[in-house]
Parts: structure tokens; C-alpha cells; sequence
């Protein structure tokens, strides 16, 4: 079970809207770990009748804002606004990697590796139509931050499209690198104490789904829905931000920074 509590954003007789923690599955768990629903009905007890239900998925050990349905009719009517697209969605990705340019287009389809279907590929013969959208945040030199906007929702589509144009997420086991986040990858001058150890900024995947953008409604419900960063990878987006050569001039946008900080609409 979690020690912390899952951070409700948003609820409604339709809807439960969260920010998942990393390492949270929202489907079952091989190693036997409580699953997400299970998680929020033992939460909310008595607030919540029935099953939540799934509308779409996040990786395990991805981080950030999700949407359950609360019944039948919602989980149909949501399913449908992510099938017909209606649903705008922006993670933020730590990557590594030289940036080509401001940003980009990834039209690559997806398919299930033939050699393990746990995992994807891309495949142009026999894979669903996958299109992911990226923009440059913030460009540290030897790691970089993108607002990563998925147009179709194919599993694990941005952890595939991203090292396809040499920008794989900096901690991906699967996909990319299996190794922890460390200050000294990235600060020239990083120096340790005699007989110390350095600890990892980051250890986890480093994508952060940070906000969704619902449907117009015509009840009291946001039109967008922004999940903070946990510690950890705030920490990390703050420790790029101040050890680069440009300090926050990095960032295009300087007030895209404090934004993130800060929980603020991209």
C-alpha cells in the first residue's frame, strides 16, 4: 500500500480527476501490489458508490494527471472523447540527446515487438497510425525537457517515438537507459566529499503526464486539469534549470519555468 495519500484534482458525480503517483499500476499488478482502483476506493470510502472505472491507462511508472469514471454512461461517453481525439493531453519529458530544432512531428506506427509483446515498435508494415507531437521546453545541453503531446494513444507511444529521433526519456529502462539521474551527469564542477556516496536526483521513469484539457461542458468542471511534479522530479527540472551554462535562459520561455514550478497551465 502507499504511504501517501493520491491526490484528488477534481471530482463530480461522473468523474474522479487524480495525479497518480509513479509506481502505481492502474491495471493488475504481477508483483501483487495493490492496483489504482483498489488504492482510491480504500481512500475514499463511503464518498464513492460503485467500481471507478478506467477510461484510459498510464504506465506504472508514469506520474500525473488521469481520469476515472464513476459510472457506466461516463466511462462510455470519456472512452469516446479519447477515441474521437477530444482530449488534449501534455506530459512533460526529461530526455537526453541533441535537440533538432524548436519542435516536431513523430508519425511512426506502433506495433507489439513480435519477440516479446510486453513491449512496442515501430513498424511501418503492420503497426496502428501513432503520432506524437513534441516541443522544446528548455534545452539543458546535455539533457533537455519537452511538452510531449500524444495525438493517438497507443501503448508506450511516446517512450517509442522519442528515441526514434534520438531523444530517448533519460531514465527509461525499457526504451532507453536503465541507470539512475545523477547532478554529476550534468554539472561540470560536481565534486564529492571524501568517502561519499552521490545520490540520485531521480530514479524513475522521467515522464509526467502534467495536464489534460476536457471537453467543454456545460457544468461547473475545468477545462483543464494540471497535476504537480512529485518532489523528485520538481527537483530535478530545478537542479537542470540552475547547473547549465544558460541558467534559466535555457528555457525558451523563462515563464514556462515557473509555470511548472508552480502547477500553472502550460
Amino acid at each position: 500500500m502507499l504511504k501517501t495519500r493520491i491526490e484528488i484534482m477534481y471530482q463530480d458525480d461522473d468523474i474522479l480527476v487524480i495525479n497518480k503517483p509513479a509506481g502505481v499500476s492502474v491495471t493488475y499488478d504481477r508483483s501483487g501490489a495493490v492496483e489504482l482502483v483498489d488504492i482510491l476506493a480504500r481512500q475514499l470510502k463511503q464518498q464513492i458508490s460503485g467500481k471507478l472505472r478506467l477510461v484510459h491507462r498510464l504506465d506504472k511508472d508514469t506520474s500525473g494527471v488521469m481520469i476515472l469514471a464513476r459510472n457506466v454512461e461516463a466511462q462510455s461517453l470519456f472512452s469516446g472523447y479519447f477515441a474521437k481525439r477530444q482530449i488534449n493531453k501534455t506530459y512533460l519529458a526529461i530526455v537526453t540527446g541533441k535537440v533538432a530544432g524548436q519542435q516536431g512531428i513523430i508519425d511512426a506506427p506502433l506495433a507489439r515487438n513480435r519477440k516479446n509483446t510486453e513491449i512496442m515498435c515501430i513498424d511501418h508494415k503492420k503497426g496502428k497510425e501513432s503520432i506524437t507531437n513534441w516541443r522544446l521546453l528548455a534545452d539543458f545541453g546535455t539533457a533537455a525537457l519537452l511538452a510531449v503531446q500524444p495525438l493517438t494513444g497507443r501503448t508506450h507511444q511516446i517512450r517509442v517515438h522519442l528515441p526514434s529521433v534520438g531523444l530517448p526519456l533519460a531514465i527509461d529502462p525499457v526504451y532507453g537507459i536503465n541507470r539512475c539521474f545523477f547532478l554529476s551527469d550534468f554539472k561540470s564542477d560536481y565534486r564529492l566529499g571524501k568517502d561519499q556516496a552521490e545520490k540520485p536526483l531521480i530514479r524513475r521513469l522521467t515522464l509526467h503526464a502534467y495536464q489534460i484539457q476536457l471537453p467543454a461542458s456545460r457544468s461547473t468542471r475545468p477545462e483543464y486539469c494540471v497535476a504537480g511534479l512529485d518532489k523528485k522530479f520538481a527537483a530535478t527540472i530545478k537542479m537542470l534549470a540552475k547547473h547549465n551554462p544558460k541558467g534559466l535562459d535555457a528555457f525558451l520561455n523563462r515563464d514556462e519555468f515557473s509555470r511548472i514550478i508552480n502547477t500553472e497551465r502550460l
